[in-house]
């Protein structure tokens, strides 16, 4: 049994993808990061980082419960415990780490700053300027390896498609369509196609109303001031140092 603790962000739902594709036993605990409970003790156990999403493996290597942060570190390890969607083939194998890491170091954090700028700081032209033409880029480049290749990481659909796939589903508002895109298209259009991305987004809108309902009544957290972030960080850690002794 796979436990994902998360909410349906990109990140989050990679990993729900992932699961939903390998067919592995399943559960998903809501961590509602829009009041805060990334910053709980028990889930900072998990993810030091406080962030989400986190898995517990209740079957994990030497028979006992092992616990992953890190979206794409999980959907590695994944791969491995299912062997699906990593080739064995050795030069695959590695053209698919490239393209995993490539979205874990730049699709992931210039389009979640572009996401920021233009929703959370319309008056910063310069930074809104900034991460719009980063991301621009960056769709040109998804655009010419699809064009070379069926799927981002090689001729098989791997877990570089699937790490890369929720972070594009804004792409109509950087104005990225099929005659300017048609590679990078061609290639979203598949992964809609396939029933586990399906189920995915149906379950992420699930979830999204199962944690708003919960969260009637209780106070949204300001994520994006980092000095209380900062805080909220080392009242856990104390906490958790307490509960040590």
């Amino acid at each position: 049994m796979i436990e994902l603790h998360s909410s349906p962000t990109p990140n989050g739902q990679k990993v729900m993808i992932m699961l939903e594709e390998t067919g592995i036993e399943w559960k998903h605990i809501d961590v509602n990061i829009s009041i805060g409970e990334q910053f709980k003790p028990e889930h900072l156990k998990l993810n030091p980082n406080n962030k989400i999403p986190a898995i517990v493996d209740t079957e994990g290597p030497g028979d006992g419960p092992y616990s992953m942060m890190e979206s794409g570190a999980i959907l590695a390890y994944l791969a491995e415990k299912t062997g699906r969607f990593l080739p064995r083939n050795t030069r695959k194998r590695y053209d698919t780490f490239q393209w995993l890491f490539f979205q874990v170091a730049h699709i992931g954090p210039m389009f979640g700053q572009a996401n920021h700028f233009n929703r959370q700081a319309s008056d910063n032209q310069y930074a809104r300027d900034r991460y719009n033409n980063e991301v621009l880029r960056l769709y040109h480049v998804l655009e010419n390896r699809l064009g070379e290749s069926a799927w981002l990481g090689c001729d098989e659909y791997t877990i570089a498609d699937i790490a890369t796939y929720p972070w594009c589903k804004g792409h109509a508002d950087h104005g990225i369509d099929k005659t300017a895109f048609p590679n990078f298209m061609r290639w979203f259009e598949a992964m809609e196609a396939r029933p586990a991305v399906q189920r995915n987004n149906e379950m992420a809108a699930e979830i999204r109303a199962r944690m708003e309902k919960a969260a009637e009544g209780r106070p949204p957290i300001d994520m994006y001031d980092i000095k209380d972030n900062t805080e909220r960080l080392t009242r856990a850690t104390g906490i958790m140092a307490k509960l040590r002794r």
